[in-house]
């Protein structure tokens, strides 16, 4: 319920501070023409009367705005939770913020999110991965902003890209496992086309295989991103029963890979004499749980850094501006050797 009052306007902070209210909009703008003393009186004038500076004029004014809209898959996954965090932290040492908005995996909710966001005028636009609907695609195309599409390495990249190939990260963990001597190797999950990010995991997996010259066809479906532990144990069972020799399995997550590992323990399947599990993502839970998940680092935050840095040399004109391309990590845990 409103209090009534009317809040504070730059003519109350000029008569407060004894100069017009043209001075006051140039010092919240940092104008080289206002002194640094009567800025200081301006700025503790708003102070004591609690203006809030709306910003909303003058960006209408100056076509700009001080804010990046960034689009994810999902807000409680702690992967791109990280690429936020770091994106933000960023873009915060030079005073702009994040606007977020969040997919659920799904290219129609994106496609809507990217006009409603591209409306608010932002400096630039982070998408999460390099497919989007053919109509999302042309108004980040039309968008006359930096677009910068993350946590991939798109073919026709739409403008700039900071990211790594899921495929070829599936293959270090593939690799590994042959390395130490698992043959009869199966996936879980990347089976919904919502997740391309896992689509390219689980094709990565089956590139590997048919390279090695071993059989890529144990796939198990595991559902809809994102996939739980519980979906993950789910599909844990069901491999065991199609496939009760196989050897490994990778999981298109840590959190999937975790269930699997559950469920290996319900049924008195030791890890990693019986069967190795792999993950993906170095959550937190893969370097806690028993035994230590071995996994892929997608390097998530560094994702949001070099994002947030790569935004600022666009925008200023400075550095070297071109494509990053991110190399994970195969962290080797208990869980395989």
């Amino acid at each position: 319920m409103s209090s009534g009052r009317k809040p504070p306007i730059m003519a109350d902070i000029a008569r407060r501070a004894g100069v017009s209210s043209m001075t006051v909009s140039r010092a919240f703008k940092a104008d080289s023409l206002v002194s640094p003393e009567t800025r200081d009186a301006i700025l503790t004038a708003a102070e004591e009367l609690g203006y809030v500076f709306d910003a909303t004029a003058s960006n209408l004014r100056s076509k700009k705005t001080d804010f990046v809209a960034v689009i994810i898959p999902s807000i409680n996954n702690a992967n791109f939770a990280d690429t936020v965090a770091g994106l933000s932290e960023v873009l915060g040492r030079s005073n702009m913020q994040t606007l977020l908005g969040y997919t659920n995996y799904d290219m129609q909710i994106e496609e809507r999110l990217i006009e409603q966001l591209l409306r608010r005028k932002p400096q630039a636009i982070v998408v999460t991965g390099g497919r989007h609907t053919q109509r999302g695609r042309k108004l980040l195309e039309n968008s006359n902003i930096p677009v910068i599409e993350t946590w991939d390495v798109p073919e026709q990249p739409v403008g700039y890209y900071v990211g790594f190939s899921n495929a070829a990260a599936v293959q270090l963990m593939v690799d590994h496992f042959i390395a130490v001597g698992y043959r009869r190797i199966a996936f879980i999950g990347g089976d919904a086309g919502g997740d391309t990010r896992g689509s390219d995991r689980r094709l990565g997996f089956v590139q590997a295989m048919t390279a090695h010259g071993l059989d890529p066809t144990r796939l198990i479906a595991a559902g809809p991103p994102p996939i739980s532990m519980r979906e993950g144990a789910d599909a844990m069972s069901r491999l065991l029963d199609s496939y009760p020799d196989t050897d490994a399995v990778i999981c298109v997550s840590d959190l999937s890979a975790f269930g699997a590992l559950t469920e290996c323990q319900r049924q008195g399947i030791a890890v990693p004499e019986k069967i190795a599990v792999g993950g993906f993502g170095n959550y937190e839970i893969s370097d806690v749980c028993v035994p230590t998940l071995t996994t892929i680092d997608a390097r998530s935050r560094a994702i949001g850094e070099k994002t947030g840095a790569f935004i600022l040399d666009i925008l200023t004109g400075s550095g070297d501006v071109s494509n990053l391309t991110i190399m994970p990590e195969l962290i080797v845990r208990a869980s395989s050797t």
